[in-house]
């Protein structure tokens, strides 16, 4: 493998590192306080939302679901891990999975 070859897929392999750190700084820890599946939305007590700028110590939120299903994942009481992003209708959990 040429010098050229070599540091390019050294490259990636840091690009896909860091991205893969990124994803898991990005995801916040909360606590599930409602769901509503008729409005898909949950209620979630949470800390900060660092991607979103919110550096605060936390607060409980209601939010939307992108995807509806994962509101079938949950119940009151669970701790959980989960992405958020802000888009044209607002802010939407991305991604939810039971906290460990």
């Amino acid at each position: 493998m040429t010098n050229s070859k070599l540091a390019a897929a050294a490259l990636a392999v840091s690009l896909l590192a860091s991205s893969v750190a990124s994803a898991q700084d990005a995801m916040v820890n909360g606590e599930v306080k409602k769901v509503d599946e008729t409005a898909k939305k949950i209620t979630l007590k949470h800390g900060p939302i660092k991607n979103l700028g919110m550096d605060d110590d936390g607060m409980t939120m209601v939010f939307k679901v992108k995807d509806p299903a994962m509101l079938k994942q949950v119940k009151v009481g669970d701790k959980v891990q989960f992405t958020a992003e802000r888009g044209d209708d607002g802010i939407a959990i991305t991604k939810i999975q039971k906290g460990k």
